[in-house]
């Protein structure tokens, strides 16, 4: 359980890499520097976290609960802290000190020295999908001219006597889509800290200006 920091998805592209001496494909991730909203210890909450605050947002657009978390902290931090559009927590291996005390900036700056990062973010949503699109399905296997309206149906859904019900899980047309997901182990290219980008080797979940989580590798 490690820091992250929050960013928005700009885009692929590609770079060259001096190493393989080939194009790269690389999503940029544009990573302003999120500020700390507030603390929570193990021994006032029962967890170690920080949550951070992140995007550009109208004042009208916050809700009275975000109101009195940014007011509280200000009044924590001594100084105002404007209102954000995402607040997000991230768990800690232990209490967060006075490097992360309420009103402090998290930059890019975290991740450096970091070769390889989970990003979550939420996938484009598709809508209503059928099990071919959804799934992979390979349609009905029979094509001849006595098949018809069932070419792209999923086949057989029941179990017979027993147990008497269609089984919890079974793959069926539905919502695909709009969910969260993380894409763990992306090797990272490089940081451009003047600008706040972080250039990530590979595709990260969701559409461009989409909100996105980056922290360190958790099996690397």
């Amino acid at each position: 359980m490690t820091l992250g920091i929050l960013g928005t998805k700009i885009g692929m592209t590609q770079v060259f890499d001096e190493d393989t001496r080939a194009a790269c494909p690389v999503t940029v991730i544009h990573a302003a520097p999120n500020v700390v909203l507030r603390q929570f210890t193990q021994a006032r909450d029962g967890y170690s976290s920080v949550q951070l605050a992140y995007g550009e947002v109208k004042p009208s657009r916050v809700n009275r609960p975000d109101s009195g978390q940014f007011a509280k902290a200000s009044t924590e931090a001594g100084e105002a802290i404007a209102p954000t559009g995402n607040l997000r927590e991230f768990r800690l291996d232990a209490d967060p000190g006075d490097d992360l005390k309420v009103g402090t900036t998290v930059t890019v700056g975290l991740l450096e020295g970091v070769k390889f990062v989970d990003v979550s973010g939420t996938t484009k949503g598709k809508g209503t999908a059928g099990v071919m699109k959804r799934y992979n399905f390979k349609g009905a296997a029979t094509k001849s001219h006595g098949t018809h309206e069932f070419f792209r149906h999923g086949g057989s859904i029941g179990t017979s006597l027993t147990p008497g019900h269609v089984l919890k899980g079974k793959k069926m047309p539905g919502r695909m889509g709009n969910e969260r997901m993380t894409v763990q182990n992306l090797k990272v290219h490089s940081f451009d800290t003047e600008k706040n980008l972080v250039f990530v080797l590979g595709a990260v979940p969701g559409a461009k200006g989409g909100l996105v989580e980056i922290r360190p590798a958790v099996k690397k």
